[in-house]
């Protein structure tokens, strides 16, 4: 958290460093970030900036959640009202989730680096600190979903379903994290996505063909 003395601040100047810090580290993985910079594209002095934050970590924190409670903000009136099969309701989160980023692009990089580095000292933390908000948000996405049509069990389906994105998003993100583009991202993001759900609902929707392994698939 900043010092108290950082909140003491005119809102414009406040506004002023958060935008500077997230540019940067957007920018530049957070070893190369420099605090330098920073305050110059601020305005400030780098004495007065470790007044307001007691070390560059406790800054980048800060900014990154920011840019994640600004995202949720920006996406839990679109969330709540997400309804329909589980597939669908999938895809449209994905749209939504890429429409915010589209239009705060220097806080989607700060994101998109922070969890796509993993040669990042920052990489394990944020992991750590996340999990909770990353597992609320999934659970608010899949609130409304209707499993009706579903073959096996709802938990364990939707566990198989969280598994498959988190390695699907993991993956897609090292490959794309060099790239700047938002659309093209989301072009390729979706084709994949909807591709690997394509595959997954043979398996789970109700008109799938699996053999049954060993049980009826009802729980």
């Amino acid at each position: 958290m900043p010092e108290s003395l950082f909140f003491q601040l005119e809102e414009e100047k406040r506004a002023r460093i958060i935008k500077a810090g997230i540019e940067e580290f957007g920018r530049q993985s957070y070893q190369e970030a420099s605090t330098n910079h920073l305050v110059k594209v601020a305005g400030i002095s780098k004495g007065s900036l470790f007044k307001y934050f007691a070390s560059k970590e406790d800054l980048y924190f800060y900014l990154l959640d920011q840019v994640i409670n600004d995202l949720i903000a920006g996406v839990s009136g679109e969330i709540e009202s997400l309804q329909g099969d589980l597939f669908s309701v999938i895809l449209r989160f994905a749209e939504v989730e890429f429409r915010w980023h589209f239009h705060n692009p220097d806080s989607y990089q700060l994101m998109k680096k922070a969890f796509s580095d993993q040669a990042s000292v920052m990489y394990p933390k944020i992991l750590e600190r996340y999990n909770v908000t990353g597992d609320t948000m999934y659970e608010q996405i899949l609130k409304g979903v209707d499993t009706k049509g579903l073959r096996w069990d709802k938990n364990k389906t939707m566990k198989i379903i969280k598994w498959v994105l988190e390695g699907f998003n993991e993956e897609f993100m090292k490959r794309y994290q060099h790239m700047e583009d938002v659309t093209v991202i989301k072009k390729d993001y979706m084709k994949e996505l909807t591709e690997y759900l394509d595959m997954i609902r043979v398996g789970v929707d109700q008109e799938g063909q699996n053999s049954n392994l060993g049980g009826d698939g009802h729980v």
